[in-house]
C-alpha cells in the first residue's frame, strides 16, 4: 500500500525560486549517489521477494526512503512543493509518500515484475520523463535528463511563480499527479507493494476542486468495448479523421474570421461561436473514440448529447480585446501542454487497445486519464479559437454543473492523503 499526502499551500519564495536548479543539485547528485545502492539493493530484494514471497524489512525500508527521499527532491525542483528537502526523508515533506511495511506477495508476479511494469513505466515517461528514478537507478551521479510533464510544469511555475509568488493550482496538481504516479509504479517496481498502480487522475492526488468552466466534459461511458471494434479501430475512425482535415480547412478560415470580428466587436459572432463549437466537439467525439475513451462509433455532425464522452462550450460573451489581439500568444503554453497531454492519449490508446481485446472493457484509470487528457486539450483548443476567454485548466478536478463559479486559487493548505 503506498499513500501519497499533499499538504502544499502554493506559496514560492521568489529567491529559492529563480536559483532552484542551482539550490537543488546537490540534492540531485545525492539521489544518483544513493540510486548506486538502489540499484544493487533492488536485486538483491527481488531474489529475496522470489525466495520467501515477502521482501525482507531492511531492505523494503531502504527501498522505501529511497522512493521517498526522491519525491521530495523532484517535488522541490519542479515547484511542486517549497521547503529545501535537506538530504534524508527523515521529517515530513508538503509532497510526500508513505510506503506500508513489507507483506506477502505473488512470487510469479515477482518473477515477472519487470515484464508487468513496463505499461506503468510507459506512462511514467509521459508524466515523469526519462529523468525521473530511472536514470537515478543506472546513471550513478550524473545529473538526470528531464522530460515529460514535470519539466514542462516546472518551467511554466518558474515563470508565474517569479512574476506572482506563488504556484498556480492547476500545474501544481498537474505535478502531483506526475509525482503521485512515478512513486506507485516504481514502488511497484522495487517490490515495495504488489498493487499495480493506478492511472486515474481523479484519485491520484486526493481532494481535487469542482469546477464548472466554460469548456467541460462530461463522461458517461461505462468502459465496457467490443473486441471487433477495438481492434480494429484504427480502420473505422479514418473516414472521420477525413472528414475532420476537410473540416478543420474550413475551420481554419472560420477562426481567421472570427478573431478580427471578436477585436472588433469585443465578442465572437453568433454564427463563428456556433460552428466552431459544433467543430471542436466533432473532434473531440473523434478523439474519444480513436483512443478508445469512448466505445460508440461518432457522428460526422458534432451533434451535442450524442456521444458519451461529451464537451459542452457555453455560450458567447464580451472579451477583452487585448487578449484577444494576443491570443495566439498566450495560448502557446496551453498548446504546448496540449502536446504532452496528446502523447499521454497515445499512450492510454496503446494500453487500453490491448486491456480492450483481452477483457472487452477499458480500465478505469485508464479511461479517465484519456478523459482528463481531451478536456485540457478541448479546452485549450476552445481558448485558441475564442470561444473563452478562460485560460485551461491544467490540473485532474471534479466537474461541476453549469454555472457553478469556478473557484478562486485558495492560498490555504490543501491537506490530502490517500490510499492508492
Amino acid at each position: 500500500m503506498v499513500r501519497f499526502a499533499l499538504n502544499d499551500d502554493l506559496q514560492r519564495r521568489r529567491p529559492t525560486v529563480f536559483f532552484r536548479a542551482l539550490i537543488a543539485l546537490p540534492c540531485l547528485i545525492w539521489v544518483g549517489i544513493w540510486g548506486i545502492g538502489a540499484a544493487l539493493v533492488a536485486v538483491i530484494n527481488w531474489v529475496a521477494t522470489l525466495i520467501r514471497g515477502k521482501s525482507p524489512a531492511t531492505l523494503h525500508e531502504f527501498l522505501a526512503k529511497y522512493v521517498r527521499y526522491t519525491t521530495h527532491v523532484y517535488a522541490y525542483l519542479y515547484l511542486a512543493a517549497d521547503p529545501f528537502p535537506g538530504f534524508s526523508d527523515d521529517r515530513a515533506y508538503p509532497v510526500d509518500v508513505e510506503i506500508e511495511p513489507p507483506a506477502r506477495q505473488n512470487r510469479w508476479t515477482v518473477a515477472f515484475r519487470l515484464v508487468l511494469a513496463v505499461p506503468a513505466l510507459l506512462i511514467v515517461g509521459v508524466l515523469g520523463g526519462s529523468g525521473s528514478l530511472l536514470d537515478a537507478l543506472n546513471e550513478s551521479s550524473e545529473s538526470p535528463r528531464f522530460f515529460g510533464a514535470l519539466v514542462v510544469v516546472g518551467v511554466f511555475g518558474w515563470f508565474y511563480a517569479m512574476a506572482r509568488g506563488r504556484m498556480p493550482r492547476g500545474l501544481r496538481d498537474l505535478a502531483a499527479y506526475a509525482l503521485s504516479y512515478g512513486a506507485r509504479a516504481w514502488a511497484y517496481l522495487l517490490l515495495l507493494t504488489d498493487r499495480y498502480p493506478s492511472s486515474d487522475p481523479l484519485t491520484a492526488i486526493g481532494p481535487l476542486p469542482t469546477r464548472s468552466d466554460p469548456v467541460r466534459l462530461e463522461v458517461a461511458d461505462d468502459l465496457r468495448r467490443s473486441r471487433l471494434t477495438v481492434f480494429f479501430r484504427l480502420a473505422l475512425a479514418f473516414p472521420h479523421l477525413v472528414w475532420l482535415a476537410l473540416w478543420g480547412l474550413l475551420a481554419l478560415l472560420v477562426a481567421i474570421v472570427n478573431w478580427f470580428a471578436t477585436l472588433a466587436m469585443g465578442t465572437s459572432p453568433g454564427w463563428a461561436h456556433r460552428f466552431l463549437s459544433r467543430y471542436l466537439r466533432y473532434q473531440q467525439h473523434v478523439s474519444a473514440f480513436l483512443y478508445l475513451v469512448g466505445n460508440p462509433f461518432p457522428g460526422f455532425v458534432g451533434a451535442s448529447g450524442t456521444y458519451p464522452i461529451e464537451i459542452h462550450i457555453a455560450e458567447r460573451r464580451r472579451q477583452n480585446r487585448w487578449t484577444v489581439l494576443f491570443r495566439a500568444i498566450l495560448a502557446l503554453p496551453a498548446l504546448i501542454l496540449t502536446a504532452l497531454f496528446g502523447q499521454l492519449l497515445a499512450v492510454v490508446a496503446f494500453l487500453g487497445w490491448f486491456a480492450g481485446l483481452f477483457t472487452a472493457r477499458m480500465p478505469l484509470g485508464l479511461r479517465n486519464a484519456g478523459a482528463y487528457a481531451i478536456r485540457y486539450s478541448t479546452q485549450a483548443n476552445a481558448y485558441f479559437l475564442l470561444l473563452t476567454d478562460s485560460y485551461p485548466y491544467s490540473g485532474p478536478c471534479h466537474e461541476g454543473p453549469p454555472g457553478l463559479p469556478v473557484p478562486a486559487p485558495d492560498p490555504r493548505p490543501v491537506p490530502a492523503s490517500l490510499d492508492v
